[in-house]
């Protein structure tokens, strides 16, 4: 699979993601609070914490899953209110759900999700999607037969096939064997290369340091690290 789009200058175009002051409360409880960061176009970083430290509330803030509830989000140049939903057409979310319907084949589910955001040729994006990540053999076959590794590589399909520019990754790896884990972190490098915009949650600190440029680190729904992943390696 090729991409000709030239790599983003992030000194012309803006931050690829810019939060200032933002929280989330659910039900009177905090989950994240007065978070200030700015993300480079391009760049590729690390979100590391503990479970319950608010990196999935982050994630989905920044996919405009769900709202804010302080604060103020930029992203892609524009500002992140209700009524941009266009934004959620240049984000990809690789979630903890699949988000696929099961009944379906993977080259069925991609051609629907293609066809939703108004992909061009949905069915040979799929195909070059699958062949990518190593599941053209199985593109016509039921996601109910797969393994959990399998339906992992059909949803991190399913996320790139509109080429978003800007990709959240709640733990890609979750459920995948070492093939498919090389295979996933070099589909991340080179979409990193093509000039997107990644943001990788992973439990395996090591890992995400080979992969990442910098490091933000929730604790307690506060930002207590932002800096370079290099920084952060040699601690």
């Amino acid at each position: 699979m090729t991409d000709s789009r030239p790599v983003p200058s992030a000194g012309n175009a803006g931050p690829a993601v810019r939060a200032q002051g933002l929280g989330k409360e659910i039900d009177g409880r905090r989950i994240l609070a007065g978070l200030d960061f700015e993300l480079p176009r391009g760049s590729f970083t690390a979100l590391l914490g503990a479970n319950g430290a608010g990196k999935s509330t982050l994630l989905k803030i920044l996919s405009t899953l769900v709202p804010a509830t302080q604060g103020e989000l930029h992203l892609l140049n524009e500002r992140c209110v209700p009524e941009a939903v266009h934004l959620r057409a240049r984000i990809g979310l690789i979630g903890h759900g699949a988000m696929l319907y099961r009944d379906l084949s993977p080259l069925e589910n991609l051609v629907f999700f293609g066809r939703l955001y108004g992909v061009r040729n949905p069915p040979q994006r799929a195909a070059e999607l699958l062949e990518w990540l190593g599941l053209a053999h199985r593109g016509d076959d039921p996601v109910k037969t797969f393994s959990r590794g399998m339906v992992q590589r059909v949803a991190i399909a399913r996320a790139l096939m509109h080429e978003p520019d800007l990709l959240l990754a709640d733990e890609p790896f979750a459920g995948l064997d070492a093939p498919s884990t090389s295979a996933v972190q070099q589909m991340l490098t080179d979409l990193h290369r093509q000039g997107r915009t990644i943001i990788l949650a992973n439990h395996d600190i090591a890992q995400t340091l080979e992969l990442v440029e910098c490091v933000l680190v929730l604790r307690g729904g506060q930002l207590v690290v932002d800096a370079p992943a290099a920084d952060h390696n040699a601690r």
